[in-house]
Parts: C-alpha cells; structure tokens; sequence
C-alpha cells in the first residue's frame, strides 16, 4: 500500500477550494459536501417518506467496517428517526434487498464491493493502493436485483471507515456526540449527490492523541464511569475497553488512527486484556509514549514485572526479555513500536557511560526481537518510531546513528514551539520523520492543565511548518485528559488528516465551522462563538492560567489589568447571552466547550488582578481595599461553584472531570490543594494619618496626601502628585482615583485653573459604602500651544472635619504632525505598532511576510510565506521586508537614539544552531542593525532565556531591543527577514518614555 506523501496532488488540491464553503445545512468541517436534505434529480435517496435505503455489506469484510457500519445506521436513525436496514449478503442474495441500496466496502477485502468493480467497471483508480482514500458515488445495476446504489468503496479498512463516518458528519452528527453531549442535527430526509464524496491520502499517515498527565480528572472520572470502584488487578487503573472502545470510536470519527495511551498508574497491555485486541479490530493503529519502548508500560510494567534498574548498560539481562514479552504480546496487532530509551519515569538515562553508544545498542537489539517475533530478517518493512526528546536530541545532535527506516519523532518544547525540523539532508530518509505536540503538559516551568490554554492559530503556524519541511509520518498530539481540549484536538487531527485546506487567510474559519456544526447556529452567531473563543484562548496562551500571580498584567500602567478584566467579563456576557438562547439540549455541550472556559478563565483571572489590586490599595489606604478582599473570597468560591457546575452537568456525567487543581501553585508541580491569593484588609474603623481623602493619579504606586514610599524617592515629604498628557495618548484622558481613607463620609469637588482643562465628573461623594471615584481629565487641544500646565485641586468636605485640599499639576504637550504624514505617531512616551499593522510589504524570491491572523497576544502576527523549500536565508536588507511609517516628537531623552523592541513569539532554532533566528532592523536609509535572538543551546536543552516563571514560554514572547539613531519627524522603519520562521507580533518603539506592562503599551494613534 502506497502511503501518503504529504501534499495532495494538484486535482484535489482544485477541488479543495470548495471545501470550505458549506453545501445548504451540511455542517461539517474539512470535507468536500456531498450531503442534500432535499431531493434533486442528481441525487440517491439515504432516507426519503420514512423509507431508509438498506446498508449492504460483505461478510468477508473488516470487523472493524462491520462495526463502523452499525454505527452509521444508528447515525442515520438519531438524525431521521428511521432505522436503515444492515445485512451481510452475496451477489445471489441481493434480488430481494430492493431497488436502492447502499453498499459499502474495503477494495481488495470485500468480495462484494470487487463483484461490483468487475461487473460495472466501476473507476477505482484514484484510490486503489493508497493509504487511507475513499470513494462514493451512484452506480447503476451493481449487483443482481439492485436497480441503483450508492457504493462506498475504501482502500483499505480505514479508508471505507473514514468515508462512513465522513457521511455521518456530514448528515447531522458531531463526533462529539458522547464525548461532549453534542446533540444531532435532526433532518426528515437525507440525500446524497450521485458524484458522492471522495478523499485522497491523509497527509500524515500516522495522526495520534496521548492520554497523559491523566491523575486526577480523567483517572477519577473513569473510574467512577467505567469500574466498580476497584480498576485493574495489577494497577487499579480504570482504564479498560469499556473506556477505551469509547475513545477508539471518537479517534475515527475524527479521522486520527493512531493512540499513544493513558500510562503512569495503568498498563494497556495488562489492565485489561481486551484492550490490544479491540483496539486492532476497530482499526486503531496501537503505540506507546517517547519513553515506553518495545509496547510496555514505563514506569508500570517494569516496576510490576522488571527485575533490577531500567539502566542497559548494567541489566539488558533482564531489560531485553522484558521487551521480547511485550513484543510477543502486540504482534498479532498493528502497531507503530516506540524503539529507542529514557530513564524509568520519563527521566534521562540511568547510565553514566557513553549514552550515544547504549542507544545505538538498545535499537540494535530492539531491532532484533522485532526480527524475531515477526520471523522475518527485513525490519525495515515494521513501522519504528524514536522520539528525539530532550536530551535524545542531543544525542542525535551528537552523532547517534539512527537506522534509516526507523521514523525520527521531532518535538515541540513542551509548550507548542518545534525545537527542529528535519534538515534539507534529513528529508529523503525512507521512515520520514514526524512531530510530537503539546496542549498538556506537566514540568518546568509549571503545569499547564487544567483549561484550554492554546491557540490553533499557534498550531497551524508550528504544524504548517511540519508539512513544509516533510515532517508527515507522525503526528501525536499530548492531550493529557483530553478534556476540556476538545475542539484543539480535532484541529491537529484535521489538520493532520488534509493540511492542503488551510491557509493563513482561512484557518479561523475551523472554528466559525466548529460552532456551526456543533450548535445548529446562525452564521453571526457562530462568528462570535469563533471570537469568543478565539479570545479566550489567546487570552490562556498568552500566560498560563497556572502561571497568573497578582501583578501578571500592569496594575498602574496603561490600564492594563482593567482592560483585561474588562475584555474578559465582555465576553461572559456574550457567552452568557448566547448560552441562554440556545435549545436546552445544546446547552450541556455548549457549557462544556465554550461557556465553561470562559467563566473559569474570567474567575481565576478577576480573582488574581483584584488580589494584586487588594494589597496595592491596603498599601496606599484607601478603604476600597476591603471590598476587594471581599471580592477575592467571592471569587475564589466561585471558582469552586464552577467546578460543581461542570461535575452536575448531566446527572453527574462529567463528575471529576475538572478535579484539576490551579490556584497558587509554589513551584512547576500541581498544588495539593487550590489556596486563595492572598489578600489583606486595612482597618475600617480607623482613619488615615493623612486625613479622610485619598488621591491616586494614573501610573502611580503613590498616594496623596502624606507619606508613601511610591510619592517619590525619598518617600516622605514629597511635591504633589503631576501627569502628563499629549494628543496622541491612546487612551484620550487621564485619571485620578478619589478614594476614602477610612470610615468618614465626604463630598468632593474638583476644580483647574485653566479653561482647557475638561473634568469628569467634577464632583461626587465617597464613603464606606462607595469608598471610589475615577476622575477623568482630558483637554481641550483648540486651547493648548505648546507645553503648558494647570492645577487641578481636589477639594474635600469630610463629616465633622476641616476641608482638605490636595491640588495635582498636569502637563499638557501639544505636539503636531504635519497634514501630510501617514502614519503612527508618538504619544504617551512612544511608539507602539501591531506587527500587521504595515505600511507596505516588499516580495524577495516569492517570500513575503505574510499575516497570521489571531496569532500571538494581542493582535496577530506576521511571518515570511511560504516556508520549507530551499530554506533561504538573508543578510539583513537583501531579503523581504516590512515597513511601518511613524512619527516622532522626542529622542533627546536617549542622546538622539530609540530604543526599537520586537515582540517575537518564542520559536527556536528549528534549522539548528547555525541558523540562529533573527531579525534585522532599519531606519530610514540608515546602516540595518542585525540581532540574532535565539542563542545555541546545550544539545537537548533549550537555550538559558526560555527558562524560569518569568521566561520566554512563561511569558509567550521573546523581546528583541536594538538601539538606532534616530531625530524627530518622520521615518520608516524597515525590518528585514533573515531566516524563515521568525513570528513577528508587535512593534515598541521607546523614546523614553515606555513604562512596564505585560503586554506593551497599547498600539499607538494612527494618523
């Protein structure tokens, strides 16, 4: 059989630019339509007037087809209510089925799809010997007594597998049906077009989940659904066929073939000895993980069965029968056999020797049972895997010699950044090579999963990547309880299964695609599903809900953690508003897949900015700070009312699903317990030393009047509070919070003594029940020339007590730009540009830098399109580049230089590390300024920077500063591609006058 090769060829890739679009209500994603629910005259009737076609199969068939049928009459029943026929028959048999029927096939395995082949001359050419490809469409007279049928015909088990439950997809049923409660599309007829649908070659052969990291939700979960409360005799893991067949269906119907399974408490091969043998008869191609060769269990098995240390350099004694057994164990099924070796527990190697040499040994004998329990001396045609992970990277860095048909596993850093590609050299090796992908993970520098927290977009980048550079043999994807992951799991497998669809202009429309089908909504109201949870996921991606603290986002600058928060109860509201809408039975699912993540994301992240604004606040005395305390305890009970919420859904369905702990972590492992952030209150009886008001202006840690170490450097006796304001400050105005100080009613007034001033509100009262108001100041500019400044005086009447005054200085900088620029403009200290935001774009050899649209942490992101190919590489100002147009007022503050920073997604040196990533960067017509970004690593490492909780992968960006001279006016600065994968996603240029923040200033004003 002829397996795939990667890129579809140039017929089918036409034919895909269809696919996009849907066919009526056919809701189904990555597929050419073939489905109508109302009869045409090109069209063959699956249910019409309550009358199903019959489903004809051959008894010398796949068991697996055999059961993937049953389950597409049962599909056809759920979304007509009519109930196909299903039966075995023969060409003698056939004259009493009827006029139409529907037959379905493996070529070269069903005696009755061959008849057909050879009595119709039915074409199956575009098929025939390939991995995977199916086929359907009307044929005429195909057996005795059957006037007409819709024949699907696979190329092998899989194939015919794929096209039924591409069929059911397409009819009205969610492969999500059980595993996210997705109610089906209900139609009185189905019809489908005569053509019939067809698929090539997946474009990965091998595409694979891992069931990882699985205590304590999916473990609990499955043992309170699928045992009696005991597990497995030997491991007490729950996860036996009656779980597994469960996932086994749910993997085909997302078209994946492939499962590394559930390993740390449970064995597959010995919890249940179903397991292996029903994995193979529904078509699943069986494996295991990076560091469980030979189809054992590690550490499990070898801690049950293993005697002595998992070190072969000292115990290959005992270590190679170990692996005969397992060996003997998985022959009768199909397998994709993990070879190579870690340390007991997913550790590095044991041995204190030459690795490189032990290695090339372990596969040396691996290879070697294989020979021998397959009785065969050519081990090249038995599909091998080794996954160069972590420091077997380096050891294949270093020299280690890995046979030519074993597959080579790349991987990810454990946080969905590919730490290489194969070379242009490493490209034409007979066992290709694949990738190895996180959405999951548990390890330095802290663990990730609980929520959803990657983007597709971040996916396609890093997977399309994969695709250019031939990395198709394998993909898995670590899923560690595959839920709540859901929707990202499909993605891969979609992606996996035809890359040739997707693009840069249209891989969001997975997810507008993905609520339309699973939730039967209106094209506007699955644009905002897909908004919403492109936002959330962004909003996850861009820090780790597990790596939140109380002072992540700004709480002084540039309003940011208000504007997180802000953006983030928007969406509750949204989500809120269409969850209420939908039908009943859609809600569960819904909850589940979109609401859920949202409420959580928004409660964890409201419950951390408002701890960090709690102990902000006690510090400056203001009394607002209880009621943030307060809001905490709200918050952090809210969290755990979520999580019953999720466990209640369905009578309990989901119970422990979302065990997961996640607030307070105190190093990179899971806390035992989730712990509140902590808080502090101030003493409400009590009055501040300085009097009853308080006054915080924007960006300061101060406070007014009286002492505070933020007032200024000494921290007592300090001038009055000052801002500063220009036109082109993003946000228009400036603020000062009016505070009380403690338990003393009072009115307030704020007054300036210059007309351009514009105050609101000007007045207002505070006290214990309303301890705050947000003053704004914006300016007139008609009555602003040049620099001028105005007093601003907040006045306050307390009960029983003397007036207090506090008066504030702002300084108002009106600057201008001439009518006939175009362009950003400094305001508020800089420069400040989304990366897609260009004021033009130049082409160099067909590369262009290209938008990903949603990608990154605020906007999107731009890279050089396409990638793979001869790989090329640039000097800085000989390759593409892209050009932003800006304006500046003032450099003096940096001697006539700025300071040009970068934000760069943290990608690796996939090309290795003589092909450092960089960036070069130019303004005007000046000299470009080169920085290669990434620095070479230890082999198997990753490079110093990307480590710790305030890292790159912690923060998901890698800064990149230059400095360059520059003077007021006008200019254009170019930045300049140099190697391929380089994702660029904003642009700050500092004048002095950038302040700190997690995500940057704002994009600055475009004039």
């Amino acid at each position: 059989m002829t397996p795939p090769t990667g890129r579809r060829c140039a017929g089918l890739a036409t034919v895909a630019l269809g696919l996009l679009a849907f066919a009526g209500s056919v809701l189904a994603i990555g597929q050419s339509t073939c489905v109508a629910f109302k009869s045409a005259p090109s069209t063959f009737p699956i249910v019409n007037n309550r009358q199903a076609s019959p489903i004809l199969l051959s008894s010398d068939e796949w068991p697996g087809v055999q059961r993937a049928a049953t389950d597409f009459a049962s599909d056809i029943q759920q979304v007509t209510g009519v109930k196909p026929t299903l039966r075995n028959v023969t060409s003698t048999t056939s004259a009493t089925l009827g006029t139409n029927a529907i037959i379905v096939g493996t070529l070269g395995k069903s005696a009755l799809i061959d008849e057909i082949v050879n009595r119709t001359k039915l074409d199956v050419s575009s098929i025939q010997g390939k991995w995977e490809a199916f086929m359907a469409k009307e044929v005429a007279n195909p057996l005795p007594g059957v006037k007409s049928a819709y024949v699907i015909v696979g190329s092998d088990k899989r194939g015919t597998i794929f096209a039924l439950y591409d069929h059911s997809e397409q009819f009205g049923v969610s492969p999500w049906y059980w595993w996210a409660d997705v109610p089906t599309t209900k139609h009185n007829d189905v019809f489908v077009q005569s053509s019939g649908c067809s698929h090539g070659s997946p474009t990965v052969q091998y595409r694979a989940i891992f069931l990882n990291d699985e205590q304590p939700a999916l473990q609990n979960w499955a043992m309170e659904k699928f045992t009696n409360g005991t597990g497995a005799a030997l491991t007490g893991s729950p996860f036996n066929h009656f779980f597994y067949t469960k996932l086994f269906e749910l993997i085909l119907r997302l078209k994946g073939n492939h499962l590394w399974p559930a390993q740390w408490s449970s064995a597959f091969g010995v919890d249940d000895v179903q397991n292996q043998a029903l994995a193979d008869w529904y078509g699943i191609v069986m494996g295991t993980s990076h560091e469980e060769p030979m189809m054992r269990s590690i550490p499990v098995e070898w801690n049950l069965f293993g005697t002595g240390a998992w070190d072969y350099s000292s115990n290959a004694q005992n270590i190679y029968p170990f692996w005969v057994e397992g060996a003997k164990r998985a022959e009768p099924f199909e397998n994709m056999w993990t070879v190579g070796m870690r340390g007991n527990g997913d550790l590095p190697l044991e041995s204190s020797g030459d690795n490189i040499a032990l290695l090339e040994k372990v596969v040396a004998d691996q290879r070697q049972i294989l020979m021998g329990v397959y009785n065969t001396t050519d081990v090249t045609n038995i599909p091998q895997v080794w996954t160069l992970y972590k420091e077997v990277e380096g050891y294949y860095d270093e020299g280690l010699q890995v046979p030519e048909d074993i597959t080579l596993m790349w991987t990810d850093d454990n946080w969905g950044n590919v730490r290489r590609n194969p070379l242009p050299s490493e490209r034409n090796r007979t066992g290709g090579a694949g990738v190895y992908y996180h959405v999951d993970y548990v390890g330095d520098p802290r663990d990730y999963k609980w929520i959803t927290s990657s983007q597709i977009e971040k996916t396609f980048e890093q997977m399309s990547l994969a695709v250019a550079r031939d990395a198709v043999k394998i993909w898995v994807l670590n899923v560690g309880d595959m839920k709540p992951y859901e929707m990202h799991t499909e993605w891969f497998l979609t992606l996996a299964y035809d890359a040739s669809l997707w693009t840069p202009s249209n891989y969001q429309s997975f997810v507008t695609q993905w609520a339309q089908r699973e939730f039967d909504l209106s094209a506007k109201d699955a644009d905002t599903v897909a908004n919403l949870i492109h936002n959330v996921t962004r909003h996850n991606m861009r820090r780790k809900p597990e790596l939140l603290n109380a002072t992540t986002y700004s709480l002084i600058n540039y309003r940011e953690a208000d504007n997180v928060v802000a953006e983030l109860q928007s969406m509750v509201a949204v989500s809120t508003q269409l969850y209420n809408k939908l039908p009943t039975d859609a809600q569960a699912a819904f909850f589940q897949l979109v609401h859920h993540p949202i409420l959580a994301t928004n409660t964890l992240t409201s419950m951390w900015v408002a701890s960090g604004q709690n102990i902000l606040r006690a510090s400056q005395a203001r009394l607002s700070a209880n009621d943030l305390a307060n809001q905490v305890e709200t918050l952090f009970t809210q969290d755990a009312a979520l999580e019953k919420d999720y466990h209640s859904l369905l009578d309990g369905k989901w119970d422990h699903m979302m065990d997961q702990t996640h607030v307070m972590y105190y190093y990179w492992q899971q806390p035992m317990t989730n712990t509140m952030p902590m808080i502090t209150k101030v003493q409400p009886s009590k009055q501040a030393l300085a009097g009853a008001m308080r006054i915080v202006p924007e960006g300061s840690m101060g406070a007014w009047p009286g002492d505070n170490q933020f007032n200024c450097a000494l921290g007592y006796g300090c001038g009055n509070p000052a801002l500063t304001i220009d036109p082109f400050v993003p946000a228009g105005n400036r603020f000062v919070d009016v505070g009380a100080g403690g338990p003393t009613p009072f009115t307030f007034t704020v007054t300036s003594n210059a007309s351009w001033v514009k105050i609101s509100p000007s007045k207002g009262s505070i006290s214990p029940s309303s301890p705050e108001q947000r003053v704004f100041l914006s300016v007139d500019w008609t009555k602003v020339s040049g620099v001028e400044t105005a007093t601003i005086t907040f006045t306050a009447t307390p009960q029983g007590q003397p007036q207090l005054v506090v008066p504030a200085t702002l300084t108002a900088n009106h600057t201008v730009v001439p009518s006939s620029f175009k362009g950003f403009v400094e305001g508020d200290g800089g420069v400040s540009i989304e990366a897609a935001h260009a004021s033009r774009n130049t082409t160099v050899n067909g590369i262009t830098w290209t938008e990903l649209p949603g990608h990154g942490r605020t906007l999107s992101a731009v890279t050089p399109w396409p990638r793979g190919g001869n790989e090329l590489n640039f000097t800085a100002g000989s390759g593409p580049s892209i050009e932003y147009d800006f304006f500046l007022f003032n450099t003096n503050s940096q001697g006539g230089n700025v300071t040009v920073t970068a934000l760069v997604s943290p990608s690796l040196n996939t090309l290795g590390d003589d092909r450092p990533l960089g960036l070069g960067f130019q303004i005007d017509d000046g000299a470009p300024a080169t920085n290669y970004f990434v620095p070479a690593s230890v082999p198997g490492q990753v490079p110093t920077p990307w480590n710790g909780n305030d890292g790159w992968v912690a923060n998901s960006i890698i800064s990149v500063p230059v400095v360059l001279p520059v003077q007021p006016g006008a200019h254009t600065l170019k930045v300049w591609m140099i190697e391929p994968t380089v994702i660029l996603q904003k642009i700050i240029i500092d004048t002095g006058g950038v302040r700190p923040s997690y995500l940057g200033p704002p994009e600055s004003i475009f004039v």
